[in-house]
């Protein structure tokens, strides 16, 4: 089984969903995405098209991200040499599962949305994938979030968004730390990531802002 496989299953396992497709169906090359895009061209992209009424979903992820992930399994240990392209990975999935939810349950969902959704995924995906304690969390969270860096090509309206996508994930997983990982509570963790999973963006918002 792939990464981009064992990602797919770990998330719809977490959430208790059911996409009923198959990631690596979707995945394309750099070819096919470089005819429909301009000139960002990032090594993750969820590609959307829609046409007389249906959603047709594409994802790209740079072809040495997937070699680097064959080479260095995350699911044997996850570093400096693979963690990168291990987050990478996560988000593609973590957009391409949210609009197949959102598309099915014929539910608009904005880009912020699916950026905030990647950013809890990618944080709760690696914390389970190693150890879910304390210490491990704390480092995650700063690599995560305080060490970020926006690519130099972003626009206002996107480092905006990429902005705002960061700081409610890392107010959020904070205080999913606080609150289960340092009391070693997973399962009501778990629990309360699925309800988070199913709200829209307000709502998301809210919970964020209450957490804080």
């Amino acid at each position: 089984m792939t990464t981009l496989s064992r990602v797919q299953r770990g998330i719809e396992t977490m959430y208790r969903i059911e996409t009923g497709v198959e990631v690596g169906d979707y995945m394309v090359g750099a070819e096919f995405r470089d005819e429909l895009v301009g000139d960002r061209r990032p090594r993750e992209q969820l590609l959307v098209l829609e046409a007389n009424g249906e959603m047709n979903l594409a994802l790209f992820i740079e072809p040495s991200v997937l070699q680097n992930l064959m080479t260095n399994d995350p699911s044997r240990r996850l570093g400096d040499h693979n963690l990168g392209d291990f987050l990478l990975a996560i988000e593609g999935v973590s957009h391409f599962i949210y609009a197949v939810c959102c598309a099915r349950a014929e539910r608009p969902v904005s880009q912020l949305e699916l950026e905030l959704q990647a950013e809890v995924d990618k944080y709760v995906t690696c914390l389970l994938t190693t150890e879910p304690e304390m210490e491990v969390s704390v480092s995650l969270r700063r690599r995560l979030f305080g060490d970020c860096e926006y690519h130099a090509d972003l626009d206002d309206e996107e480092q905006h968004r990429y902005r705002a996508a960061n700081d409610n994930a890392h107010r959020y997983a904070s205080w999913l730390e606080e609150t289960f990982v340092a009391r070693r509570r997973i399962p009501e963790m778990l629990s309360e990531l699925r309800r988070f999973y199913r709200q829209g963006l307000a709502a998301k918002l809210s919970t964020i802002a209450r957490a804080a």
